[in-house]
């Protein structure tokens, strides 16, 4: 298990790929392509023509793509990567979009060095720019320890971080590092030059087939997604909350396998609420072998530490620890799969997008901005709190600096998607679901030696998601309402038609118990004053549980907790 580097320099390259772990396995023309040790599923180097690359691919449509290379398809038994790569050789991006899968791909292209996300952002991309040359790792963390790059903290990443609980575009929290975003393919020159082409978008393409007809369309897409995310010839793991979208998974993984599907739920103790019912109701009513995986607020707060390192970006998630423990739980079953119910909000119109259409029904202010800033304080995280919990001098030194509504603006104004739910619905895909939901999976499956599975991030169920009218994903105050018709046979009337209540995670009994001593000592500590990003007043103020009428501070101290962890444990002081 691996990820990837891989350098474009005009020196000797190999150093620098040992300096971060890695052994030099390719060097031509300047580039160094090379494995580094460390969770993933990195392959290379390969090669097709005069191109040769390295790359975590995991592909969900082989045999289509087989097909249409003909007698360019590699021999049978040869890496997805290589498949992917002659299909960039043969097609270009028009190659890259028809592929349907996971994959984060570097690729020697004569002098240049280009790099290419899968569409949704399963997997993740970044790099960076020195006097040596380019590079690129799928790890944040490698890519930090070259040498040649002297990075620091990037202050705008933070207050993003702060403002949604997760990090939206290309900025990374360490200065002059920067992701690639999904569905792009960006082409690196020895000169300095970059220039992006978008090889996937989702449209809104307004198909006025009747309602059954959505209906049918959209599960034989269900079903076809599913299976084609199931492992051959072993058995599969579910991550099952007992919400609509893992159901339908759990149901048509039960359908569908010819091997055993087995599914794991959390449970926080018997204090704590939990959706044990419903989850156990769908493994029962599907014949999973079912495991419910207790954890203790103890247990967060001696794991949470080593949890929030693993991620290249912090996720202001109290789910993360649970998160990791499920896939660990999975891995010791044996089970080298895992599928999970991931990307049904922000693909058919979950919560939270009725508090914007109310917005904008009521909304008096012609700023076409206006918006942006809504969606920014619909998150309910620490965007209204930034003037008095940053420093004057973090603050200031922001003062200049763009936006965080800069982020989901374009999405929100008319252009490629007409309706106001599509444009909320894009803004989520784009942003939550590609640098939330989508990376936190991909980093603690892998950090437990699985892969995790999503299949309602599937690009043609995200397209068809597209084509579906508005009042078909939210039908008046019914949440993805198309979804459950598609998967209404199969589910108990008890999970279709229950309300979305979220995963209760009980962070103020957290934050109050087991986590009151970490949380005091790292964010009144000697190290977090230091750094002088938050105000002491602010911070003390929240441990104490003022400054608001219901005790909603909890969510807010576990964002600032997860930065200060995240920073240390990637080394970035004051």
């Amino acid at each position: 298990m691996s990820r990837w580097c891989a350098f474009l320099t005009g020196d000797d390259p190999s150093t620098h790929l040992r300096a971060v772990g890695g052994e030099p396995v390719a060097t031509r023309g300047g580039h160094a392509l090379g494995l580094l040790d460390g969770p993933g599923t990195a392959h290379g180097p390969f090669r097709a023509g005069t191109l040769s690359a390295v790359g975590e691919v995991t592909l969900f449509n082989r045999d289509r793509l087989r097909a249409r290379l003909g007698t360019d398809a590699p021999p049978p038994g040869r890496t997805d990567g290589e498949l992917l790569l002659r299909c960039y050789a043969r097609f270009g991006t028009a190659g890259l979009a028809a592929a349907e899968g996971m994959f984060a791909l570097a690729i020697a292209d004569g002098p240049d060095l280009v790099l290419v996300r899968d569409h949704l952002g399963a997997r993740t991309l970044f790099h960076a720019r020195s006097a040596a040359g380019w590079a690129a790792a799928t790890s944040l963390r490698a890519l930090s320890r070259w040498p040649a790059l002297r990075t620091g903290l990037h202050l705008p990443a933070v207050r993003s971080f702060l403002t949604f609980a997760y990090l939206p575009g290309r900025e990374t929290l360490l200065r002059d590092i920067h992701e690639v975003l999904p569905g792009r393919c960006l082409r690196l020159r020895p000169d300095g030059t970059s220039t992006e082409h978008t090889f996937w978008e989702p449209r809104e393409t307004g198909d006025q087939r009747s309602v059954d007809e959505h209906v049918l369309a959209l599960r034989a897409l269900l079903e076809d997604a599913v299976t084609r995310r199931l492992p051959v010839g072993e058995p599969v793991g579910v991550l099952l909350s007992g919400g609509i979208d893992s159901s339908l998974v759990t149901a048509l993984a039960a359908k569908s396998h010819d091997h055993p599907v087995r599914t794991y739920s959390i449970s926080f103790g018997a204090t704590a609420p939990d959706e044990l019912g419903y989850s156990g109701l769908v493994a029962a009513h599907c014949g999973t072998e079912h495991r419910v995986l207790t954890v203790p607020g103890t247990t967060i707060a001696a794991r949470l530490a080593d949890t929030v390192g693993l991620l290249d970006c912090p996720v202001g998630d109290p789910l993360t620890v649970p998160n990791l423990m499920l896939a660990e739980a999975v891995a010791a079953d044996g089970i080298r799969v895992a599928l999970n119910g991931e990307g049904g909000d922000p693909v058919f119109g979950g919560p939270k997008n009725l508090a914007m259409l109310i917005f904008e029904l009521s909304r008096d202010d012609p700023d076409p901005d206006a918006r942006a800033r809504a969606y920014l304080d619909s998150y309910r995280k620490c965007y209204g709190d930034l003037p008095t919990l940053l420093t004057r001098d973090t603050l200031a030194a922001l003062e200049d600096a763009p936006s965080p509504a800069e982020h989901v603006a374009p999405y929100l104004r008319q252009g490629r998607m007409t309706s106001l739910l599509d444009q909320l619905l894009h803004t989520n895909l784009r942003t939550k679901g590609a640098h939330h939901i989508l990376t936190k999976v991909e980093r603690l499956t892998a950090a437990s030696g699985i892969e995790g599975r999503a299949p309602l991030f599937d690009r043609a169920v995200v397209d068809y998601s597209f084509a579906v009218p508005p009042t078909l994903k939210l039908a008046g105050t019914s949440e993805k309402w198309i979804l459950k018709e598609a998967v209404r046979d199969l589910l108990p009337p008890t999970i279709v038609d229950r309300p979305k209540s979220g995963m209760r995670v009980p962070v103020q009994q957290w934050l109050d118990g087991p986590l009151r001593d970490l949380g005091h000592e790292l964010l009144l500590g000697r190290a977090a004053r230091a750094r002088g990003l938050f105000r002491q007043d602010t911070v003390r103020a929240w441990l104490r549980g003022e400054g608001a009428l219901l005790p909603r501070q909890g969510g807010k101290l576990w964002l600032v907790l997860s930065l200060e962890l995240w920073l240390r444990s990637f080394d970035v002081g004051p």
